[in-house]
């Protein structure tokens, strides 16, 4: 049995106060285990951008680390599944849990990777896990005042794989925000498919001036059907290639270079444009950031393996 285990959690943990952008010096964590014992959690690795933060702390063999895997697939099943968000008190550690099923839906906050549920939750939710009925996990949740953003398991382990290969999270900035078409508006879907009937791919909601994506021609209304020639079905799609791109550059000391094939609805035109990714540094990425809570890490399931 390892010495040590591991807790996902928010990284709202290791902001400061005043100022969400900047660490927390000296930091002390404790986490509250399911017996109400309170044992010293050391902080290993954090990101800005995605919130999340692990914390190592003394292994104890009753209990058991949840084998988070990639089989979820988010697809019209997953959307129609029933889901389950836990959490507990902070004080009493009482378990807390509320249902819901996930929506075709983007975050308003500032990641577009985040997905949203109609599970309803308190800010001590933040950091803990959604699961299926088969106890599977989905993602870890977040709060917001109308909604329950959450970060889907795929995301949450190519993070973890970033951690240990490079120690940090390299998620190169494109300068474009992009969406499903099932969660565009009614009236951008009927327009795309006037010009292209059997289209597929992402729609480009946002695309930010003097960034890579303007740089390769690419605007807002387009549609990206494929990135370096595989065919696209959803956002999500999106960013988990993104990911495992910058992993192989990084690995081969190359820059990282997106070829996508672009449609433009607005003048039925199509083009293959190459977008030179850039690494920023952590503290100087878009995050989203969320109202601080206690310095106590609420033992969930979200120790891993």
């Amino acid at each position: 049995m390892p010495s040590e285990m591991n807790i996902l959690t928010s990284a709202s943990l290791v902001r400061c106060l005043g100022d969400e952008a900047k660490f927390v010096d000296k930091l002390k964590i404790k986490v509250r285990l399911p017996n109400d014992k309170l044992v010293v959690g050391k902080l290993w690795k954090y990101d800005y951008k995605y919130n999340i933060a692990v914390v190592k702390t003394k292994s104890f063999p009753e209990f058991h680390a949840a084998h988070v895997h990639n089989g979820v697939k988010f697809n019209s099943e997953l959307f129609q599944a029933n889901l389950v968000a836990i959490g507990r008190c902070y004080e009493s550690g009482e378990l807390m849990a509320s249902s819901g099923r996930v929506l075709y839906k983007t975050s308003r906050l500032d990641c577009q990777e985040l997905m949203i549920s109609t599970c309803k939750i308190t800010k001590a939710g933040i950091g803990g896990p959604l699961i299926d009925s088969s106890g599977n996990f989905i993602g870890m949740n977040f709060y917001a005042k109308d909604e329950t953003p959450f970060l889907p398991v795929s995301i949450l382990l190519k993070c973890l794989k970033h951690f240990e290969i490079f120690g940090r999270v390299v998620q190169p900035w494109l300068g474009l925000r992009v969406g499903s078409l099932r969660a565009e508006k009614l009236s951008i879907c009927e327009e795309i498919r006037k010009s292209f009937p059997q289209a597929h791919g992402i729609y480009v909601e946002m695309v930010s001036e003097g960034s890579p994506a303007a740089c390769s021609g690419i605007k807002v209304g387009d549609l990206i059907s494929t990135l370096d020639g595989i065919a696209l079905s959803n956002a999500q799609q999106f960013h988990e290639l993104i990911f495992d791109k910058a992993e192989c550059a990084l690995k081969r000391s190359e820059g990282i270079v997106f070829k996508v094939n672009v449609l433009r609805p607005s003048d039925c035109s199509g083009f293959i444009a190459t977008i030179n990714g850039e690494e920023v540094a952590m503290i100087k990425q878009n995050r989203f950031f969320l109202t601080h809570h206690n310095y106590f890490i609420e033992f969930l399931c979200g120790c891993f393996q």
